[in-house]
């Protein structure tokens, strides 16, 4: 039977009625929703390793190389928030399916773009896309399996959402290596094919309850977020003095104080406030700003160094980080099944001091020139403490919300942590630049060390914030 809310403010449909998917496996909805939304977070960063042969091919100007990263991160931060409220209106998968429907879209305009401009604009339009998917992902897995199986379902979902970040280079360089840098695009038609027709079979829909557009508040939120990763991936190439970078980020610092004023109040503003009332929801954000902060910005320079230092190709590099990278996809439903006996603080604890003491551990190593084999102990920290983060750090952002929060909650915290991995990757970069750092077989000596530093720091704020987490789920 269809439930209604009947207050002025939130009227319709809370949820839809069970259907035939209560009875799909649960592996089966956890794929559904973990496939399109690897393939957005894959995206991130993929064409890191790409950039070289694309300016050849493209013909493109420094400026221009940054902005293929650029416009992808842009819009996928800015529109997560307002795809949400369509979700809560239109049916969370439906807005799920139409945002894999872009993105496969742009995906193919990317790939046959015969021109930078044409490129830039396709992959602003793939961001676009991906904001509908990554966080609507995660609230369409949560009511698609049982309340039992909820914490092991979310950790896979976190294991593999930063399995796709983490991978990115390390993708997009083999298949350039052995293919081309358009395949690297041509890759997601096959998985948006899989995809679909998965997550209709294995997920049901649900909406949120009724409520008044906020056309406001989305526009002060989505202008703070799009001011802040535009400042804080801008940085580095015009300087963090200039006017270009420092207005943008004061920009966004006060339009934050300018949405609270105006989302007091207001039932129906696209980030209610009420959300912050859960102490689980304010912690978990805080962490996935800080510790996506340090551990991403560490994986974009260490992926490099593996390369341009220690001499590997790509593909080698990649096989190399597998400690680290796919470690998580192990460790996390593990971590998830162990939630209701350990309490989500004591995993939170644990796991980011183990990726703490990692980030040192890289630090040393990088600075004394050791060979790889020096590396593995602190990659398989780095691994086994990301799979013991994800899983609690998921499940209290949802924690003690009712159903119908669940999309926003959901959004509001990757918006955060994109905003962590483009802050992250500027942060770190700065640090290395200034420390005279360059990209040559001698130029990371005396600055990759001090860069690898600071993102523990970061992650180390993660740990202290986490002190304050529930000790358990409710």
């Amino acid at each position: 039977m269809t439930v209604l809310d009947t207050t002025p403010e939130r009227r319709g449909p809370v949820a839809d009625p069970p259907s035939r998917h209560s009875r799909v496996p649960v592996w089966l909805a956890i794929v559904a929703a973990s496939l399109p939304m690897f393939m957005a977070t894959l995206d991130n960063l993929v064409m890191t390793s790409a950039l070289p042969v694309v300016r050849a091919d493209l013909d493109a100007s420094v400026g221009q190389l940054s902005w293929f990263l650029n416009a992808y991160t842009l819009t996928f931060a800015t529109f997560m928030l307002p795809a949400a409220t369509l979700g809560d209106r239109l049916g969370r998968r439906r807005v799920m399916l139409a945002g894999i429907a872009v993105f496969t879209l742009a995906s193919i305009a990317a790939a046959l773009s015969g021109s930078a401009e044409a490129l830039i604009a396709a992959r602003a339009v793939q961001g676009v896309g991906a904001a509908a998917i990554m966080p609507l992902s995660l609230t369409l897995l949560a009511s698609s399996v049982s309340v039992a199986m909820r914490p092991v379902a979310i950790g896979v979902w976190g294991g593999v959402s930063g399995l796709g970040v983490a991978l990115g280079p390390v993708v997009g360089g083999a298949v350039v290596e052995g293919i081309s840098w358009q395949a690297i695009f041509w890759l997601n038609v096959p998985v948006a094919l899989v995809a679909v027709p998965l997550l209709v079979l294995a997920v049901r829909d649900s909406r949120g309850a009724w409520q008044r557009l906020d056309p406001v508040g989305t526009l002060l939120i989505g202008s703070a977020v799009l001011a802040g990763v535009w400042g804080a991936v801008h940085g580095n190439d015009d300087g963090w003095g200039s006017v270009g970078v420092l207005g943008p980020l004061l920009l966004a610092v006060l339009l934050v104080p300018g949405y609270v004023l105006w989302a007091r109040g207001r039932s129906y503003a696209v980030l209610p406030l009420r959300l912050f009332a859960s102490r689980g929801f304010a912690v978990a954000n805080v962490i996935g700003l800080t510790f996506t902060m340090g551990m991403f910005g560490a994986v974009f320079l260490l992926a490099q160094y593996l390369q341009v230092v220690q001499g590997y190709s790509p593909l080698e590099a990649g096989l190399r980080t597998l400690p680290w990278t796919a470690a998580p996809m192990v460790v996390a439903p593990i971590a998830g099944a162990l939630a209701s006996r350990t309490g989500l603080r004591s995993l939170l604890l644990v796991g980011l001091s183990l990726q703490t003491a990692a980030l040192v551990w890289f630090a040393v190593v990088t600075e004394q020139g050791a060979d790889y084999g020096a590396f593995v102990v602190p990659l398989a920290l780095a691994g086994i403490g990301m799979g013991l983060t994800f899983a609690p750090s998921a499940t209290m952002v949802l924690d003690g919300l009712p159903d119908d929060d669940f999309a926003m909650a959901s959004s509001a915290n990757s918006t955060i942590r994109e905003f962590g991995v483009a802050l992250g990757i500027a942060l770190l970069t700065a640090v290395f630049l200034g420390n005279g750092g360059q990209i040559s077989p001698t130029g990371y000596d005396g600055a990759v060390g001090p860069a690898l530093l600071t993102g523990a720091a970061a992650v180390g704020i993660a740990a202290l914030a986490a002190l304050l987490a529930p000790r358990r789920a409710r």
